[in-house]
């Protein structure tokens, strides 16, 4: 079954303290997209400037339909940042939004009838838009961030109610909600509209809230972190990829969203031993089945 993505297609400045990466291929939609790639065709929307790179526009497509990428005049979306010694905390040296700022996701007229929608994390202005144009998918998941808490709080309210799952960290959980516990948070997000709230806790793992069902899933401990940009992209395509390979809709029991939470998880794991996409691209069906059984190993003796 099909899954529609509407995120950035961007280039990333990445400092790690071994090396520097300029201008490799990042984006919310990207990671996504290569993530999710094998679980179901993966449509991917957004925006790049006349100076992306034609084989990174190649690497997209041997993964995801890229129709509904325009390529307009101007400069990418571009992120640069500078990871601590610890590889988990980090400083953004420059976001300059190029083209991204004039983005109006446009949806091919035949991916309208998809199954599954990703709105990753832009402005709830674009996402409520995107979801207008769909006609009736089975499942609906979104990611959103501070900026859009603290500045279109009421945007956001109003497209909750339409939306089947929702990504947030920690910090987005408590101010989103006012509630300082997890649990009481989630509750608070469940009553906005969204039947299941992800918490992630990045090095910590996630949280799954579903309707009847917790549920606490470790991150992997990985023996070489190389760039973690875009990890919780690749855990969302992870996760969205397992719902459509298995067909599950809004109206299945937690279970089927509780094995999809360690799919993307193992997914998501693959992500830091590369940069940019790298590591998952490196991944073959028998590394994906030894890291399940490990996280399994790790959650039950």
């Amino acid at each position: 079954m099909s899954i529609v993505v509407v995120g950035s297609v961007a280039y990333d400045t990445v400092e790690t303290p071994r090396e520097r990466r300029e201008r490799q291929l990042g984006g919310s939609a990207s990671f996504f997209a290569v993530a999710a790639r094998g679980r179901g065709p993966v449509r991917c929307v957004g925006v790049v400037g006349d100076d992306f790179r034609a084989e990174d526009l190649a690497l997209l497509a041997r993964h995801a339909d890229i129709a509904g990428i325009r390529q307009v005049p101007g400069r990418s979306f571009h992120w640069s940042g500078r990871y601590h010694a610890d590889l988990i905390e980090r400083d953004t040296l420059a976001t300059e939004l190029g083209v991204f700022a004039d983005f109006q996701p446009e949806i091919p007229a035949s991916w309208r009838d998809a199954e599954y929608l990703f709105l990753a994390n832009i402005h709830p202005a674009l996402q409520a838009g995107v979801l207008d144009l769909m006609r009736s998918p089975r499942l609906v998941a979104l990611d959103t961030m501070n900026l859009w808490i603290e500045t279109t709080r009421d945007l956001l309210l109003a497209i909750l109610r339409r939306v089947d799952v929702l990504l947030v960290n920690e910090g987005e959980a408590r101010l989103l909600t006012g509630e300082r516990s997890l649990a009481r948070a989630a509750a608070a997000i469940r009553a906005m509209g969204p039947a299941r709230v992800i918490v992630k806790k990045g090095e910590h793992g996630a949280l799954f809230f579903g309707r009847d069902s917790v549920l606490a899933v470790p991150a992997l401990v990985l023996d070489d972190v190389v760039d973690p940009t875009g990890a919780g992209d690749c855990f969302a395509g992870g996760f969205m990829g397992s719902l459509a390979e298995a067909g599950v809709g809004r109206d299945a029991p937690d279970a089927a969203f509780r094995q999809a939470m360690l799919d993307g998880t193992v997914t998501a794991s693959f992500c830091p031993e590369g940069f940019s996409v790298e590591g998952l691209l490196r991944v073959d069906d028998a590394a994906y089945a030894r890291r399940l059984a490990e996280l399994k190993a790790m959650m039950v003796p």
